[in-house]
């Protein structure tokens, strides 16, 4: 069964679980359910393909399967910035400023900084990836810790609003940030295409796209740009979700068998939208609202990087 088959296999399957989450147990006003069913089901599809789409792309530069972009701090950065709106000026502020507003704000922040960190890592020539991802580590701890921080220091009432945006969350999805989000997606999609083809022969390592004439330096600050991109929209909508990028990747690379990136792109957000949207159906069909997609989505992420870490030791 060659790639293109399983590709189409993926999308089936994603087409199926998307028709039994919109239309199973339908009771009472079925205008009203499918409207607010539809609009989760699209927030989980954007989520699923920024945050897919972005861990392909982080994890060919990076030349490593087992880290995410994740690893740049952008994650923790999203959790400061709300700890530190209401821990300044109270829980209110979040409630009544217009959702569309705060979206921009924060994906603007988390851009800004992903932008200064590159701008300010890249300006020496022998500096490499790999500098890049050790100085995101220590910046992302640090905020980490500065939010913990001030999360002792709030009010108990004003910590259970910071717990909530500690985890993702696809419930009371506003419909214009899911308007914005379809469209920076797009945005980004299509600047993206500019530099696709490069992903095959950046896959073959630095010296390899260098002799074959790829300005590697130039792509790669272009492609971290996008992928901090994808990731402040996916976190922004809903919320971090740490291992979803991990599972969903490494599953694709499995399952298709490939080198090519157009297939293993398609495939990572097929894949991301059916463990969404599978997991989305056990939490509220299964589990009854007992638990949340996120903490699914980390538990199983979070033993597959366990085996995959016992996997690339030899002496296991």
């Amino acid at each position: 069964m060659n790639h293109k088959v399983k590709t189409w296999i993926l999308a089936a399957l994603a087409f199926i679980l998307i028709f039994l989450f919109l239309f199973t147990g339908l009771t009472g006003s079925w205008e009203y359910i499918l409207t607010r069913r539809a609009l989760k089901v699209s927030a989980i599809v954007v989520t699923g393909a920024a945050i897919a789409f972005s861990t392909i792309v982080f994890q060919t530069i990076t030349q490593n399967r087992i880290l995410t972009p994740s690893i740049l701090g952008l994650d923790s950065l999203y959790l400061l910035i709300n700890t530190v709106i209401i821990f300044l000026f109270g829980s209110k502020t979040l409630t009544t400023t217009d959702r569309n507003v705060q979206f921009l704000l924060i994906v603007l922040i988390m851009v800004f900084f992903a932008f200064l960190l590159f701008k300010l890592l890249f300006r020496r020539n022998d500096q490499n990836i790999y500098f890049l991802l050790l100085i995101g580590f220590i910046i992302g701890t640090f905020f980490e810790s500065f939010s913990t921080f001030m999360q002792v220091l709030i009010d108990p009432n004003e910590f259970q609003i910071v717990q909530d945006r500690m985890f993702a969350s696809f419930n009371n999805i506003n419909t214009d940030v899911l308007v914005l989000a379809v469209i920076l997606l797009v945005l980004v999609s299509l600047y993206f295409f500019r530099y696709m083809k490069y992903l095959d022969v950046l896959s073959l390592g630095r010296d390899t796209a260098i002799n074959l004439g790829v300005d590697f330096d130039y792509v790669v600050k272009r492609l971290l740009i996008v992928v901090a991109i994808l990731i402040s929209i996916a976190t922004a909508l809903v919320g971090p979700i740490t291992f979803l990028g991990l599972l969903v990747a490494n599953l694709t690379y499995e399952f298709l068998k490939t080198y090519k990136h157009h297939y293993l792109i398609i495939g990572s957000i097929l894949i991301s939208v059916i463990a969404l949207v599978g997991g989305q159906l056990l939490v509220e069909r299964v589990f009854t609202f007992s638990t949340t997609l996120s903490v699914i989505i980390n538990f199983l992420g979070g033993i597959y990087f366990i085996y995959l870490l016992l996997k690339e030791n030899k002496s296991w």
